[in-house]
């Protein structure tokens, strides 16, 4: 009797060819322990920054090239692990990612300038770059189509729960014991899931057919710009507010160390809702559309609220603004993903991943240099101004860039 698709699509196999007797969906949550460590280790500099600052005599536009040299790194090594993992798998190339990256985020601990900051955030720049990637090649390894998006957005959401829980972890241990104990603590995390890995890592699904050469990503290809105009583009408010909200609610609303960490989680909130609401919509309501077009013009009409985060006073409302901020982002991210996805083959799914998540750190390392002087000056209306059309922008630019695909064509474009 011949097999159904669906029975055909759950057969999984493991590094020595055997069959897999991981569970379905135990991928997508061991990548979401993945990216919650990645970001404590990226989050802790932040969270931490107005204490390390002053500390170790830096300004926000030194904290704005701190953050620029990880996004570099970030933005270069997000493709590059995508076709690294698409070739060599899943089980060798996270062992070797996360071992870069707890070494670099420990290293913290011993530096105490611009350029040891420099240096520490673009090897943990260089390591984390496999994180999202392998996040997209887990769920289309372990899951039907149907699923993917719920999966992506599974091991996604690990982001937003480490970063909600890191300002509660990381504040009263800097408080007690300094802050480069704090790094320890937090790059000690990555040894325990390493230890986890090694236990499951053989368990992990391989596809019977993999990539016979690592790709390079072609800036030519149509299909790269659009993952870039809507990942790139219309997530970079998980960015800024990530990295700068603790300093804006120090500078201009003279909150202290200890009540940031306090309330610098709440925004979070949005950003873990956000993966799990719009991966639905993927898999729900677009979910064959290349051209989600009115899902995207939707979400850039909702990311306009956050240009008012200057016009009030209260911490609650800004806080308020930033958790809409996040969770309207996180459908940008899933849309690019939703896209990416259906203009590249399943073969390509790490590059796809790791265009999406390169292109945004490009665009993060541009601007956050200069969101750094404009903190440093108290000018925090173009912050949020410039935040809030990014999207509309990146939009825009997708629908021209899309076009040939608007009668659902699937034209090999370069």
């Amino acid at each position: 009797m011949k097999q159904s698709q669906a029975a055909v699509e759950t057969v999984r196999y493991t590094s020595d060819g055997s069959r897999s007797t991981m569970g379905t969906w135990t991928g997508p949550f061991v990548m979401f322990l993945a990216t919650l460590i990645s970001y404590i280790d990226r989050q802790t500099l932040s969270v931490l920054a107005p204490t390390i600052l002053p500390d170790v005599n830096l300004s926000a536009t030194d904290f704005g090239y701190t953050l620029s040299a990880f996004s570099i790194a970030y933005m270069l090594a997000n493709p590059a692990w995508g076709s690294i993992l698409d070739k060599i798998g899943l089980p060798l190339g996270m062992a070797i990612a996360v071992a870069l990256w707890t070494g670099a985020s420990a290293a913290h601990a011993l530096v105490g300038g611009l350029v040891g900051f420099a240096v520490a955030r673009t090897v943990l720049g260089i390591g984390e770059g496999a994180v999202f990637p392998g996040c997209v090649k887990m769920a289309t390894d372990c899951l039907p189509q149907e699923k993917v998006g719920r999966g992506i957005g599974i091991g996604y959401s690990g982001a937003a729960f480490g970063s909600l829980i890191t300002p509660l972890a990381v504040t009263p241990i800097a408080a007690i014991y300094g802050w480069r104990m704090a790094f320890w603590i937090t790059g000690a995390l990555g040894i325990v899931w390493l230890l986890i890995w090694w236990r499951i890592a053989r368990n992990v699904p391989k596809r019977e057919r993999v990539s016979e050469k690592i790709a390079v990503v072609n800036p030519l290809d149509r299909r790269f710009w659009l993952i870039v105009t809507t990942y790139g583009m219309g997530a970079i408010a998980l960015g800024v507010i990530a990295y700068m909200s603790p300093l804006y609610l120090s500078r201009a609303l003279n909150l202290s160390q200890t009540e940031i960490g306090h309330l610098v989680w709440i925004p979070t909130i949005g950003w873990q809702l956000g993966y799990y609401f719009w991966g639905w919509v993927s898999d729900r309501i677009v979910p064959e559309q290349v051209r989600p077009v009115k899902v995207l013009l939707l979400l850039s009409l909702l990311s306009l609220p956050s240009a008012f985060v200057t016009m009030v006073d209260s911490w609650q409302a800004v806080l308020a603004l930033f958790l809409w901020a996040m969770f309207v982002a996180d459908g940008f991210i899933v849309m690019g993903l939703h896209i990416g996805a259906r203009v590249f083959t399943k073969d390509e799914a790490g590059l796809a991943g790791g265009i999406g998540g390169g292109s945004w750190s490009m665009v993060l390392a541009v601007v956050l240099p200069l969101y750094g002087g404009l903190i440093d000056a108290k000018n925090f209306t173009p912050i949020f101004v410039s935040m809030a059309l990014f999207p509309l922008a990146g939009t825009l630019l997708y629908l021209w860039l899309s076009k040939p695909w608007a009668n659902g064509n699937k034209p090999k474009l370069a």
